[in-house]
């Protein structure tokens, strides 16, 4: 039987799982999909997801890949895999494709959005879904700081510490692109916002470190010109914290030319 590439679309809640990776002794995205893959194909499957995403984190548009001789048409093996899938985890899209095609060394790009909100308290239906941060916050003074992310940028600065080795020759090491970065204010509660930011690829507890510097803009502990000097430090520990998992969602992975900026 001739070998298929099979590329998924997923969403899911990230909220009872300990990130994607397969880990052993907690369950993780990779690892219950992994285990529904390999009962509906009948032999064990690696899938190969387009990052990894921290405990807690969501999704609505993770990208994954495996091969399998398996002949179940596309569309069957997503309406079984949803079957058998706890609801906090969807197959949007079974798709097959090239056999070059990997979704993480494929991909070009990714979007992700982070929900916040300096609410004195937030609603249960909000609490798993967005962060809550002391305030007041000011929006408008986050806003002036997301012209320094724009382009090409050493991002030490926002990188978890231990996520890789600086020493090690060779790659991109915390070089990365930044397309678009925007801060939407909520309109009819004001107290809560939304970052949007896409770009090339992003470091271990990026997105995180930026938000959680952003809202020390917000609260007046720092001011944007101060921000934008953090990327030439490029040093973690002058950078704010690493805002909760929570409320972080990545929005979609990019393939192909697509463009980044919309």
């Amino acid at each position: 039987m001739a070998d298929r590439n099979l590329k998924l679309l997923l969403a899911y809640d990230g909220t009872a799982y300990a990130g994607w990776q397969r880990q052993k002794g907690a369950p993780t995205v990779q690892g219950v999909l992994e285990e529904k893959l390999a009962a509906m194909t009948g032999h064990a499957v690696t899938l190969h997801g387009a990052g990894r995403t921290d405990a807690g984190v969501h999704a609505l548009g993770m990208v994954a890949n495996f091969h399998t001789e398996a002949t179940i048409p596309v569309d069957g093996l997503r309406r079984g895999m949803n079957s058998m899938l706890a609801d906090d985890i969807r197959v949007l899209a079974v798709e097959e494709v090239g056999p070059d095609f990997h979704a993480r060394f494929s991909a070009t790009g990714k979007a992700y959005c982070y929900r916040l909100t300096f609410e004195a308290t937030v609603l249960p239906t909000e609490r798993l879904y967005r962060a809550r941060f002391p305030g007041p916050g000011d929006f408008d003074r986050m806003a002036a700081c997301l012209p320094y992310l724009i382009g090409e940028h050493d991002f030490s600065s926002f990188e978890a510490t231990g996520s890789r080795d600086p020493e090690q020759a060779g790659g991109r090491g915390a070089v990365r692109r930044i397309e678009v970065a925007t801060l939407r204010q909520d309109r009819e509660n004001g107290a809560r916002g939304q970052l949007l930011i896409a770009g090339n690829g992003f470091l271990r507890h990026m997105v995180r470190n930026i938000v959680g510097t952003l809202v020390e803009v917000g609260q007046g502990r720092r001011t944007p010109e101060e921000f934008g000097q953090l990327l030439a430090a490029r040093d973690r520990t002058q950078a704010g914290p690493t805002a909760p998992p929570h409320g972080l969602l990545l929005q979609e992975v990019f393939y192909g030319e697509r463009t980044l900026s919309r």
